[in-house]
């Protein structure tokens, strides 16, 4: 039976190294690798991991995928707030509150099938209405409210998980 301490003490350098390599940056790098033994750490199955560098590797990779995202969002953000004059530009508080609140958007969407995140893009960022949407995606506009339906439940459900101090769900890969 593999031990959580036994894992970390004989792959932590090399989940280190793999990250680095990745990453370009020691310190992202290390931050990756310790939310991934914290997640071996939450795991209900690491007893029965026979390949512990490929659990490694999975977990780390979806961690990667999360910071990823959540910097392309970071991004976005900035260069929509760069738009602005700056005494529209929120507090370094509020704006922290945003992005997170976009990272469990994106979480929450995370999870729909393709085209209902489409749907949801196309009527939440581009302004089109149902039938517009249904005709774009080739799908019906009983399916497009289906998916919207979805899409704000999910939404909900995350912002509620906010509001409660519920940590983001992890990424789904």
């Amino acid at each position: 039976m593999l031990h959580a301490r036994q894992l970390f003490a004989s792959h932590h350098g090399w989940l280190v190294a793999r990250l680095q390599a990745r990453l370009r940056c020691t310190a992202d790098a290390q931050d990756v690798a310790s939310e991934t033994f914290l997640r071996v750490l939450a795991s209900r199955h690491l007893g029965a991991v026979q390949e512990p560098r490929a659990f490694l590797t999975t977990i780390a990779k979806r961690l990667l995928f999360t910071l990823w995202r959540r910097r392309a969002l970071e991004q976005a953000y900035l260069e929509t707030l760069a738009l602005h004059p700056e005494e529209f530009a929120p507090s370094p508080e509020d704006r922290a509150v945003l992005l997170e609140t976009l990272d469990y958007i994106a979480q929450a969407l995370d999870g729909l099938p393709l085209k209902a995140r489409q749907a949801f893009v196309l009527s939440q960022i581009h302004g089109l209405g149902y039938h517009a949407i249904a005709g774009q995606l080739g799908i019906s506009h009983s399916t497009v409210r289906r998916h919207m339906a979805e899409g704000f439940r999910r939404i909900a459900i995350a912002l509620a998980q906010q509001e409660a101090g519920v940590a983001a769900p992890a990424r789904r890969t």
